[in-house]
């Protein structure tokens, strides 16, 4: 639900925490670390609408309602409320929201923000500028249709005459609320800062060390917490002793953490939480608890045995049509040359910088938290659920993230910290180390998948047969669901925008042993690797450029609907009236993208071009990577994305996240893997679980956008889906060598 609500002008004060002296989360409860301005602006002024409050002195305070973890969303947002308001952006100051339904959605993840609310930011400030432009009509008794406004002060050309805004702030904000459907908008051509690159308002304390975490929060008798827990899905607590961590100086309290009944979804995980002083006492005192655990029906889950079982299931089983047209039997049975292939990718970990932290404090009027989260409305209902209170006794305050990547929209972390407090009686920060993050994340679902394809004698494609199995996310919230529903396999595998004749998509169950959750780009990481890797097998099979096989596969331009092939396609939430799928917008990227990378340049031994197409979450990208492997030594050279992600607000933005995007994609494609033995996991930092390094990333990595009319669509998730299958298709043009299972360093020595 991403309906903004209109709310009176004191509401907005309550939502956004602030008072005539500042914000609610005032220095009474934060401690006196300087650089707190993002997290404690004081707001001197009127209310204008949901967003907007406008002081006297001309300031400008714009909420920023979505989470900061790096996408520069703090920025792109109010930059469009501010175009359209026509406020001086030296004058604007963003303000965090608290979490609360009013803003709509507020949850920061499936490269939404910028596409759900482009239209509505720009109708807050178009409505901040009637009011001011109604305010300037009536002091000057004047017609409405004589005052424009422009940079921070509203004109009467017939008079010359002017106001700055802060001189309207108190008329403005006594007139009625306009119907924002009534207000006009500006023309593309008129726009100041739309699709102009911004430096990101946080830059400063970024850079400077000042910008608050969640760890950089600190209340009075706060306590720290570390929690001891399961290590399998479902474990329980067998038998503990509690006497050697309370023993250890700074340690305060050992609490038993049990999992509520019902589904997994939200809920920590069971344990024995060990509260201290400090950090450093809790950490101590949890590696002194003697706990044991009692085995559930996955503590002997083995990742390796689990792949397998997959993927003989999907080369060896029919399994649920989801899609289908023409007779894929019979054209395989006359085919001039039949390819089949299977692909298999491993569970996966968020990884981000910062790990989950979250404090907490109860009082008799509710719960207060404050924490890294891309989901506060989450935090709320899950913490409300926890200590049986409304959502509204419930205070969520977002502090910038550490990285996200689908993470921190599940607020199990911050349950923990509620439950502590109610407990305790005083402020609580649970702290995750980074062995905690790998052990008990919400993993990315394992895959595996099978592809056989009908070629005639001019090397056309004329079947294409696909099967599929990967844990659903599904399951997290019903143990009892195996099988993906139709809003995942709408991510590539059962969207291909293929104009093949025959064509038949299969999905297997594939049940759960550990917490599947989302992660950056989802289920298109491994089924973009599958279909980008088997295009190119096809492409080698036929002789035939890999370019040219998938402008051929694509065919001619069109909208594609799969409804009379039996797939309800989710088109991520939207409808395809207002985002529909054009084949002829990711074509064009392809051809952008080959326009600037020399495609079919001569190379020296051991080095090669791939390249792989995606449509994800309503954008158009294209990836090429170029590889050098010597001596079983594999170097990803370069990475060149192109984009089309309709009209983009911060272009600066969007580059940043396609070149984080590919080495997002890059990282888990050379090195991302979790495995399980004896239902645990078995990796635990860095060392372990690397990313890609300085050293090891492309000397040369480039972004180009496509320039377009279209409505905004995402950018943050897009860039990864290709970035896996270009460099795997690369090695093969390298070396002759067709890699199906991930990460590569299976296969190669990464440099």
């Amino acid at each position: 639900m991403n309906t903004v609500q209109l709310i009176s002008r004191r509401r907005f004060l309550a939502l956004t925490g602030m008072t005539a002296g500042g914000l609610v989360l005032g220095a009474s409860v934060v401690g006196s670390r300087p650089g707190l301005a993002g997290v404690l602006d004081t707001a001197q002024g009127q209310s204008l609408n949901l967003f907007v409050t406008l002081s006297e002195d001309g300031a400008v305070d714009i909420v920023a309602h979505r989470s900061e973890m790096g996408t520069g969303i703090r920025t792109s947002l109010p930059q469009v409320v501010a175009d359209e308001m026509e406020a001086d952006w030296s004058r604007v100051r963003v303000i965090q929201a608290l979490g609360d339904p009013a803003y709509g959605s507020q949850n920061t993840d499936g490269s939404r923000s910028v596409r759900d609310f482009y239209h509505t930011m720009r109708q807050m400030g178009a409505a901040a500028r009637r009011l001011l432009e109604q305010a300037a009509a009536q002091h000057w008794e004047v017609p409405l249709a004589e005052c424009r406004a422009s940079q921070h002060r509203v004109l009467h050309s017939a008079s010359g005459r002017e106001l700055g805004f802060g001189e309207l702030a108190q008329a403005a904000s006594a007139l009625p609320m306009p119907a924002l459907d009534s207000l006009p908008l500006k023309a593309a051509e008129d726009f100041r800062y739309i699709g102009t690159g911004l430096e990101i308002v946080d830059l400063d304390d970024i850079v400077t060390g000042r910008a608050v975490y969640g760890a950089d929060v600190v209340l009075p008798e706060m306590l720290y917490a570390t929690v001891a827990r399961s290590p399998w899905l479902d474990g329980h607590i067998a038998s503990f002793d509690a006497e050697p961590a309370r023993a250890v100086s700074g340690v305060k309290d050992v609490v038993e953490l049990r999992a509520p009944a019902g589904p997994r979804g939200f809920q920590p995980i069971e344990g024995l939480a060990v509260l201290a002083s400090n950090t450093w006492s809790a950490l101590q005192g949890r590696q002194a608890l003697s706990v044991s655990w009692r085995d559930s029906s996955h503590s002997d889950h083995d990742s390796a045995s689990y792949l397998d079982g997959l993927e003989s299931s999907v080369r060896e089983n029919s399994g649920t049509v989801v899609r289908q047209r023409g007779d894929v039997d019979a054209a395989l049975s006359a085919a001039s040359q039949v390819v089949e292939a299977s692909y298999r990718t491993p569970y996966l970990a968020h990884a981000p910088m910062e790990p989950p932290v979250a404090t907490a404090r109860v009082s008799v009027e509710g719960c207060e938290v404050w924490t890294c989260t891309q989901n506060p409305q989450a935090v709320q209902a899950a913490v409300a659920e926890a200590l049986d209170l409304k959502p509204e006794q419930v205070k969520v305050h977002v502090t910038l993230l550490g990285g996200g990547f689908g993470r921190k929209s599940k607020p199990d972390y911050c349950v923990e910290a509620a439950r502590l407090a109610a407990h305790s009686g005083k402020p609580v920060q649970v702290v995750w180390s980074r062995e905690d993050d790998i052990h008990h994340d919400y993993f990315h679902a394992p895959c595996a998948q099978y592809y056989r394809a009908a070629l005639d004698d001019q090397g056309a494609v004329q079947a294409w047969l696909a099967r599929q199995a990967a844990t659903p996310i599904g399951s997290t919230f019903d143990a009892s669901v195996d099988t993906l529903d139709d809003g995942s396999l709408s991510q590539t595998f059962a969207s291909i925008p293929f104009a093949t004749p025959n064509l038949r998509l299969e999905s297997l169950p594939a049940p759960a042993h550990a917490r599947i959750g989302w992660l950056r780009s989802v289920y298109n990481i491994p089924f973009a690797f599958g279909v980008g890797s088997f295009v190119d097998e096809l492409a080698h099979a036929a002789g035939k450029d890999p370019a040219q096989m998938w402008l051929d596969l694509i065919g001619e331009d069109r909208e594609l609907d799969f409804s009379e092939e039996g797939f309800e396609y989710s088109n991520y939430g939207r409808s395809l009236a207002d985002y529909p799928y054009q084949t002829g917008r990711l074509k064009a990227v392809l051809r952008a993208l080959l326009e600037q990378i020399p495609w079919g340049e001569e190379l020296p031994e051991g080095q090669g071009w791939g390249l792989s197409l995606s449509n994800s979450f309503l954008s158009h990208t294209a990836v090429a990577s170029k590889v050098e492997v010597r001596d079983g030594k594999l170097r990803v050279l370069e990475m060149h994305g192109a984009i089309d992600a309709g009209r983009v607000v911060n272009p600066d933005r969007v580059h940043a996240q396609m070149e984080g995007g590919m080495l997002f994609g890059l990282s888990l494609a050379l090195m991302g893997e979790i495995s399980f033995a004896d239902g645990q996991v078995q990796q635990s930092n860095f060392h372990d679980y690397p990313v890609v390094s300085l050293a090891q990333s492309p000397r040369v990595i480039r972004s180009h956008i496509v320039t377009s009319d279209a409505a905004p669509s995402g950018v943050g998730e897009p860039p990864t889906p290709p970035s896996a299958p270009s460099i795997a298709n690369a090695v093969f043009a390298a070396t002759g060598q067709r890699i199906r299972e991930l990460p590569l360093r299976k296969h190669f020595t990464v440099l």
